[in-house]
């Protein structure tokens, strides 16, 4: 009897102990690995973003694995393509969440997509890093577990306006944006600008991030009058509108947008289609002629391994991921939650190597950064024209 009460209490403590163990244990983290999630578009509207940032993010995390890891951790990367629609973004969240059981999320891209997903993956535990996304919400309401690093699309959109206004003499706004949250930011911030500098909004229109032909938007903006048109688009529905107002002969008008227009591929659009267009910028874009000999050897890299040169994605990407791994780093072998979430918010005066705004967290500051400048396309190429601007 007293052997069978002896091994009982013998199993209850064990066990005690392996629930206590169970408890401490982080969720995508083990002895020898931390496994990182990236949703993100691969094959959609938005992939010149999705597939150069993905690329990015591998290339940093690759670099860190093959000089051992972090703390005797290699990184796991499980990355899946959401084609730029929210269901399948839902899906792609679902599975890096619930079986995949990530760490934390790490550039994903998409407004929309991050939107749809906030609740069931802050819930989880799960933090968003570094999304490929300049709304607001990717840092509001404030969240431990969210992290941004620039500034937002109403910000970015706001201290444009002010400069065509105040430089340029611009009366009359006109917004043509994607019906999708992404779309819906600039909209706010046109109008929150207009506001208070009391120039009207003459015209708006929308459309979905997949449609081909703007000649009907392009119109009706023409007809309303507008001397300045806001862009709240990515890259294709950037460049075809842009094109189809100058081949109509609208040419007494200026076109800008936000970060998301500043690719390199709307620069270098055939036959100059985008010549004279103008966009937010948050770094410089990755030429190689106008890099840093750290940046030259990044973009070789890149160039070595992917048979390509890197676009703006890449460097957002590499730009996410070596935040992660300075924190990673700050954290140290004892990696959980919530010491890297205080890693995160001790990180402070962080310069990215393509000129971008210095990064700065806090415990009660998960936004890093909150400026940008405005580029001009001139030859095919994006040139910077001014400092970071305010409004």
């Amino acid at each position: 009897m007293r052997k069978l009460l002896a091994v009982s209490v013998l199993a209850g403590a064990i066990g005690l102990v392996g629930v206590a163990a169970a408890q401490k244990e982080t969720r995508g983290v083990s002895k020898t690995e931390i496994v990182l999630g990236m949703h993100t578009d691969l094959s959609g509207p938005a992939a010149t973003y999705g597939v150069s940032s993905s690329n990015a993010v591998k290339m940093r995390f690759d670099d860190v694995n093959e000089k051992g890891g972090i703390a005797g951790r290699k990184i796991k990367l499980i990355i899946e393509d959401t084609q730029y629609q929210i269901p399948r973004a839902v899906q792609a969240g679902a599975k890096l969440i619930n079986r995949d059981h990530i760490f934390a999320m790490v550039a994903s891209l998409g407004t929309p997509m991050n939107n749809a997903l906030f609740k069931d993956q802050l819930e989880a535990g799960v933090p968003s890093l570094f999304p490929l996304s300049a709304a607001r919400s990717m840092y509001e309401p404030f969240r431990k577990l969210k992290f941004y690093s620039a500034a937002s699309y109403v910000d970015q959109v706001r201290a444009g306006i002010n400069y065509f206004v105040t430089k340029k003499g611009k009366k009359a706004l006109c917004v043509m944006y994607q019906d999708t949250d992404f779309g819906k930011e600039v909209l706010d911030g046109v109008q929150a600008q207009a506001e208070k500098m009391r120039v009207k909004i003459v015209e708006t229109t929308t459309h979905k991030p997949t449609d081909q032909d703007f000649t009907a938007q392009i119109t009706k903006l023409k007809t309303a009058g507008c001397d300045l048109v806001v862009f709240g688009t990515i890259v294709r529905d950037t460049i075809v509108p842009y094109a189809t107002a100058r081949k109509i002969g609208w040419s007494d008008v200026d076109f800008f947008g936000s970060t998301a227009s500043y690719d390199l591929f709307v620069a270098a659009a055939q036959g100059g289609a985008t010549e004279g267009l103008y966009a937010m910028g948050l770094t410089d874009m990755p030429y190689r002629d106008t890099l840093s000999p750290v940046a030259q050897a990044w973009f070789d890299r890149y160039k070595e391994r992917y048979k390509v040169d890197p676009n703006i994605g890449a460097v957002y990407g590499h730009v996410a991921a070596d935040l992660v791994v300075v924190a990673l780093e700050k954290t140290g072998p004892e990696l959980t939650l919530d010491n890297f979430v205080r890693a995160m918010e001790s990180v402070r005066g962080y310069k990215d190597m393509f000129n971008g705004p210095e990064v700065n967290f806090a415990p009660d500051k998960h936004q890093g950064a909150n400026s940008a400048f405005l580029a001009q396309v001139k030859g095919g190429r994006w040139v910077r024209l001014t400092e970071p601007l305010g409004f």
